[in-house]
């Protein structure tokens, strides 16, 4: 290899090692080995004064791996969309080698669809996020079991269901059941409530973490944003201004109709697939806050209801046009404030 000259690295990443593939601006294969994961043995394999062009699939542990590369003189590293590049890699033999080749490749040609890389306090707001929402997942599926053993014994109770006075007539049913049941809907009872204190700190932390962001706040500021909302969109987005859209932001949330037209016949499915589930879940129900309580997403709704459409079609309509006003805004508040894309960090 000569020094002052491009060489382009595909990363095939494992936990344990890492498959290195190097290729000149021609498209010759210079290197494709294996080499442990760890940042010394990616970077001794190229000599000092060589430009970089790398790219590393997203997934676990690889943004890290990124970051730490881009800290090296001379070294551009992109994480690659995973899923595009499955696509790219249609060959008989998939093997780590072809794979660091054929990402190698699409970096010489300039075919990688790159995954926006970031900080790492953003990364560690999406763990706070993603552990939560965990949390409530686990507590959701408590209340189901706690509901199927209840119809198992055709019991009925009034009132909304986990409501405190629904609570107050299930602990005087609860002594009525068989000793078993009542045993185990005491032991779910007992864990949810050891749930409920975890997600109540779960909160706490996540509101102290984004106390002095100055993007979360203007997200809480928004009519009908709550803690969870606002974080939520904070840790995917990350920063507003890497969509050059509104319209190419809302697609980013998946609540952009899917384009399925055929000749003459132009047609739009469901939601765009390729989308955090999440997020698109948290904005719906966003959008149907919006729809109760603020009158110009009452009126918008009220109009499409008019005209026939489905209420899961108008709540979508509605968190589309919020999400591509949202961008317009925020953008604004990072050219006036000239606000940095990390969250910053806490004592």
């Amino acid at each position: 290899m000569t020094t002052n000259s491009t060489m382009y690295v595909g990363l095939d990443y494992h936990q344990s090692s890492i498959q290195l593939c190097v290729m000149d601006a021609s498209g010759k294969q210079l290197i494709n080995r294996k080499c442990d994961n760890d940042l010394l043995a990616l970077t001794r394999h190229l000599p000092a004064g060589v430009t970089v062009q790398a790219s590393i699939e997203a997934m676990p542990g690889s943004a890290d791996m990124a970051e730490a590369l881009c800290k090296q003189p001379g070294w551009s590293v992109h994480l690659a969309h995973a899923q595009h590049v499955a696509r790219m890699k249609r060959t008989r033999e998939k093997t780590d080698r072809s794979d660091a080749y054929v990402l190698a490749d699409l970096t010489r040609v300039g075919y990688v669809q790159k995954v926006w890389l970031p900080p790492q306090s953003v990364r560690e707001l999406r763990r706070l996020i993603s552990h939560r929402l965990q949390l409530v997942d686990r507590a959701k599926a408590l209340k189901l079991r706690v509901g199927s053993l209840l119809r198992d014994h055709r019991v009925t109770l009034a009132g909304t269901r986990w409501s405190k006075p629904w609570l107050v007539a299930l602990d005087h049913t609860v002594a009525s059941l068989p000793a078993d049941s009542a045993w185990i809907i005491g032991e779910q009872l007992d864990e949810l409530a050891h749930l409920t204190k975890r997600i109540k700190a779960a909160d706490a932390r996540l509101k102290e973490v984004t106390a002095h962001d100055t993007l979360t706040q203007h997200l809480l500021a928004q009519a009908g944003v709550g803690l969870v909302t606002a974080t939520a969109l904070r840790a995917a987005i990350g920063r507003f201004d890497r969509f050059k859209t509104g319209k190419s932001l809302a697609r980013y949330c998946g609540l952009s109709p899917r384009n399925a037209s055929s000749g003459n016949r132009q047609n739009q499915g469901g939601l765009v697939d390729d989308a955090n589930r999440r997020l698109r879940s948290l904005l719906i129900e966003l959008a149907w806050r919006l729809i109760r309580y603020v009158p110009r997403w009452k009126v918008m709704a009220c109009r499409l209801r008019g005209r026939g459409e489905a209420s899961c079609l108008i709540a979508a309509a509605v968190a589309n046009r919020w999400v591509r006003q949202l961008h317009h805004q925020m953008v604004e508040v990072i050219d006036d404030a000239n606000v940095t894309s990390q969250v910053p960090a806490t004592m």
